[in-house]
C-alpha cells in the first residue's frame, strides 16, 4: 500500500521551485527598479518646486505623500531618490564584485607570493571600519556621485575577494582543473571556463547581500550629511532633511525610511528564498 505525501508542494516556474515570499520580494525589487529607471517621467512635480504653502504638509489628493520641510512634493522626491539610491548602490556593488571576484579567482589559481601579498593587503583594508573609511574619504575628497561609487566599491571589495577566493580555492583543487593544467591551458582559460561557471551561483547570491550593505552605508553617509548633496537627494538624505518633522509623524520622514526598509528587506528575503538550484552549485 502506498501513501501520498500531504506536504504542500511549492509551485514550479521555469523549472525552478519558487516560494510566495520570494515572488513578493522580487516584485518589490522590480517595482523599485522600474521607478529608478523611469522616475523623471512619472514624478508629478519637479523635485525643486515648492507646491505647498505649509511645511510637513499632510497627505492630500494633490500631494499623495505630503510635503517636506520646504513645502516640496514628497512623492516626487522619493521617486527621484530611488534613482540615486538604487543607481549608486548597484554601480558600486557591481564594481566591487567585478574587482573582488576577479582578483579572488586569480589569487586562487596563481597562489604563491601573489596570493599572499594581495590577501594581506585586502585584509588590512578590510580591518578599517567601513563607515569610518567612508567618512574620511568623502570628507577629504568630496561627495560627488563618482566618488561615492568608488568609495563604496573599495570598502566592499575585500569581502567579495575573500568570498570568491574561498570558493575558487576549493574548485582549483579538483581533478578537472588538474586535467586542464595538464593539457597546458592558460590561467585565463582556467578562470573563465573552469572556475567561474562553478562559483557563479553563490557569487550572485553574495552580490545581492552586498547590495544591501551598500544601500545601508550610502543611506548612513547621506543621513550624516556626507552623501549626496543638494540638489540631489537619495533616501538617506531625505530622512536627514526632514528629521525635524518626526514629532509630527510627517510622511516626509516615514516614507523614505520605509522605502529603505522595503528595498533591503526584500533583497534579503529574495536571497533567502532563492531556488536551491540557483543558490547552491551542487544542487
Amino acid at each position: 500500500m502506498t501513501t501520498k505525501s500531504l506536504a504542500p508542494r511549492t509551485p514550479s516556474m521555469f523549472g525552478y521551485n519558487v516560494s510566495l515570499v520570494g515572488v513578493v520580494a522580487f516584485a518589490v525589487i522590480l517595482g523599485w527598479t522600474i521607478v529608478a529607471l523611469f522616475a523623471p517621467y512619472i514624478i508629478p512635480y519637479s523635485v525643486g518646486d515648492i507646491v505647498d504653502t505649509d511645511y510637513f504638509g499632510p497627505i492630500s489628493r494633490q500631494l499623495w505623500l505630503g510635503s517636506d520641510y520646504l513645502g516640496r512634493d514628497m512623492l516626487s522626491r522619493v521617486l527621484m531618490g530611488a534613482r540615486y539610491t538604487v543607481g549608486i548602490s548597484l554601480a558600486a556593488v557591481a564594481l566591487c564584485c567585478l574587482c573582488g571576484v576577479t582578483l579572488g579567482m586569480i589569487a586562487a589559481v596563481m597562489g604563491g607570493w601573489f596570493d599572499t601579498i594581495l590577501s594581506r593587503f585586502l585584509d588590512a583594508l578590510n580591518s578599517i571600519p567601513s563607515k569610518l573609511f567612508g567618512l574620511v574619504v568623502v570628507a577629504a575628497v568630496g561627495s560627488s556621485i563618482p566618488v561615492l561609487i568608488i568609495t563604496l566599491a573599495v570598502i566592499y571589495t575585500p569581502g567579495a575577494y575573500r568570498f570568491a577566493r574561498a570558493l575558487a580555492v576549493n574548485i582549483n583543487s579538483m581533478d578537472f582543473i588538474t586535467v586542464a593544467r595538464t593539457r597546458g591551458e592558460r590561467v585565463g582559460y582556467i578562470i573563465g571556463s573552469e572556475i567561474l561557471p562553478n562559483i557563479i551561483r553563490p557569487v550572485l547570491a553574495d552580490f545581492g547581500l552586498r547590495f544591501v550593505f551598500v544601500v545601508l552605508l550610502l543611506s548612513g553617509l547621506s543621513f550624516l550629511g556626507l552623501g549626496l548633496q543638494p540638489p540631489y537627494a537619495d533616501w538617506g538624505a531625505l530622512v536627514r532633511e526632514n528629521i525635524g518633522g518626526l514629532p509630527f509623524a510627517a510622511p516626509a520622514v516615514i516614507v523614505p525610511s520605509f522605502a529603505i526598509a522595503s528595498l533591503t528587506i526584500s533583497v534579503n528575503l529574495l536571497i533567502d528564498n532563492l531556488p536551491r538550484r540557483i543558490r547552491d552549485r551542487s544542487a
